[in-house]
């Protein structure tokens, strides 16, 4: 077996972190059903909590998407075209995506900057917000961190690329 690198070390603890920010929002779901249900009550502030844990979960899923490049895409016209030139179009596309979320990650961290000045809170316990924003800015880095890898890697070692479909691409 091959031996991995720190940037595939990296990419796989991001998709780790990921997978556990699932299991955490299942659990807070799960957990409040039960006691709503069976013990008519529910975990305090479980709604803030949710959403801030969503939040989180989406952009640690920004992070662990994007690198594979497995999401959603359309192919027409990059399988209409010549192998040079499908290259380019994923170069081009990754330094658009690449962009998009470095804007994304600067305006998400004016985010957590103005939720701790203000002092937001949960509406139970009181606890403080920012904390939570701070999780969600940390995946977006990860996330701008990966797609500079898989750019990195596009230009210079598309070999090394873990896409869905490299093979495939590969072969053709």
């Amino acid at each position: 077996m091959k031996k991995k690198n720190f940037a595939d070390r990296f990419i796989n603890g991001i998709e780790w972190l990921a997978a556990i920010f699932v299991g955490i929002v299942a659990l807070n779901i799960f957990v409040n059903v039960l006691l709503r249900k069976f013990f008519s009550t529910s975990i305090p502030d479980s709604y803030d909590f949710g959403r801030m844990l969503l939040g989180i979960l989406i952009f640690w899923g920004i992070a662990a998407t994007s690198y594979r490049g497995g999401h959603i895409t359309v192919d027409l016209v990059w399988s209409a075209v010549s192998k040079p030139r499908r290259r380019a179009i994923d170069v081009f596309a990754t330094l658009v995506l690449l962009f998009v979320v470095i804007v994304q990650t600067a305006m998400l961290f004016d985010k957590v900057r103005l939720t701790y000045i203000d002092h937001v809170l949960t509406y139970d316990l009181n606890i403080p917000t920012w904390p939570f924003y701070a999780v969600a800015w940390v995946g977006d880095v990860c996330a701008v961190i990966l797609i500079a890898i898989r750019t990195w890697r596009l230009v210079f070692k598309p070999e090394a690329l873990h896409d869905e479909h490299f093979e495939q691409k590969a072969v053709e």
